[in-house]
């Protein structure tokens, strides 16, 4: 587990430069990115994910990681990031310290390649939540993600079948999908 400080940001920094980051392309699908926000609180690491009001054209009601679509104004996925970032929960760009990338994920349903940026942010923080997007804000203690008890390898359907998809359990909220995938491999890199 990291602690204490700004040797955390390095640390990760330091994990997510070293490995070779998958980078996928694949034609007819559009380029997305999300923000994986994380900032400390009194020496404990937390991640901070939204859930999607049902009124968003895409993954209605589900848990993710505050992200969208890239926009031809946007010069990069970075940028992407950040600005979602800012539309849905109002961080702004110059309050982010980016530590580096994860891998990219493809949603089949909704066809795009998402590039995760994992980016610290300040404690304490003023969200400004957009209530048209974003139904709650999650502010997830990672120690409370790392309890073998919040994750499983198996995702219910609403008829209780179980599915081989990553899943985490984190007080009312599901985080399943592609948000598991993200959250699965960021906790994996950064805190075990």
């Amino acid at each position: 587990m990291l602690t204490g400080g700004a040797p955390w940001r390095q640390k990760i920094r330091e994990v997510l430069s070293q490995r070779q980051r998958k980078v996928v392309t694949r034609a007819g699908f559009r380029p997305a990115a999300v923000l994986v926000p994380v900032y400390e609180k009194m020496g404990e690491h937390y991640i901070v994910l939204t859930k999607r009001t049902r009124r968003v054209q895409y993954h209605k009601g589900q848990v993710s990681f505050p992200g969208g679509a890239h926009d031809e104004e946007d010069s990069d996925l970075e940028t992407t990031a950040l600005r979602e970032a800012f539309e849905e929960i109002g961080v702004r760009a110059e309050d982010v310290k980016i530590l580096g990338n994860l891998d990219d994920q493809v949603t089949l349903t909704s066809r795009f390649i998402i590039t995760p940026f994992v980016g610290a942010i300040p404690y304490p923080y003023e969200f400004k939540v957009n209530r048209k997007e974003v139904e709650d804000l999650i502010e997830a203690p990672v120690t409370a993600l790392l309890d073998p008890a919040c994750f499983s390898t198996q995702t219910p359907d609403s008829e209780g079948k179980l599915h081989p998809w990553s899943y985490y359990c984190h007080g009312n909220h599901e985080i399943t999908g592609i948000t598991a995938i993200i959250l699965r491999q960021f906790l994996e890199l950064g805190f075990s």
